[in-house]
């Protein structure tokens, strides 16, 4: 199954860092790609791909001035929507049921306001606790539990850096681009701070 996030409402000054740490959450935990909606936001667009290039992975992000379109999208070409929300089925009794179904899911992360379409288009809605906080953590716990753990031994193929795990230090193994003229090994890059 494909998993993507659909970011609502974007706003390009406020919500530049907590927007970023949507994509790299959804990256890092096993999403492929996700959907800013909003403002257009070509600078935190690029700073996203910069990341994908450097530590790996086929990521991908883009932009959707129409959000209901595609949520609509999705669901014709068979998909579920997974709305996250604080007002939603529990987490821990939802997600086993979403799992298994093989269907691609789009999951929806809220921004300012969420509009009443939203819950009523989503296939799921799903509430990570009944109290406030964060989109990115709600998006962090629902993946975890959407993919049991699994997603923590991603490995992000093709990326210029990467680190190597260590009790002790900060240990990166950085590839160097080789080339005919520039023959330079791998190196691990090691910080003891």
């Amino acid at each position: 199954m494909e998993v993507k996030v659909l970011r609502l409402d974007h706003r390009r000054i406020r919500d530049a860092r907590i927007t970023t740490h949507v994509c790299l959450t959804a990256r890092a935990l096993g999403a492929s790609g996700v959907f800013l909606s909003g403002d257009h936001d070509k600078k935190l667009m690029e700073n996203v791909r910069d990341v994908v290039k450097r530590w790996g992975g086929d990521f991908q992000v883009g932009y959707r001035k129409g959000w209901e379109n595609l949520m609509d999208e999705w669901k014709n070409k068979g998909g579920e929507v997974i709305h996250l929300t604080m007002y939603g089925e529990p987490v821990q009794d939802a997600t086993p049921k979403i799992r298994s179904s093989s269907t691609d899911k789009l999951v929806v992360v809220g921004g300012s306001r969420v509009p009443s379409k939203v819950y009523q288009e989503a296939d799921w809605n799903v509430s990570v606790t009944t109290q406030p906080h964060s989109e990115v953590s709600s998006l962090a716990i629902f993946l975890h539990m959407l993919h049991e753990g699994k997603e923590l031994d991603l490995e992000f193929e093709d990326g210029d850096m990467k680190v190597i795990p260590s009790a002790k230090g900060k240990n990166v193994r950085i590839k160097h681009n080789r080339d005919d003229n520039n023959k330079k090994e791998d190196e691990i890059k090691k910080d003891y701070n």
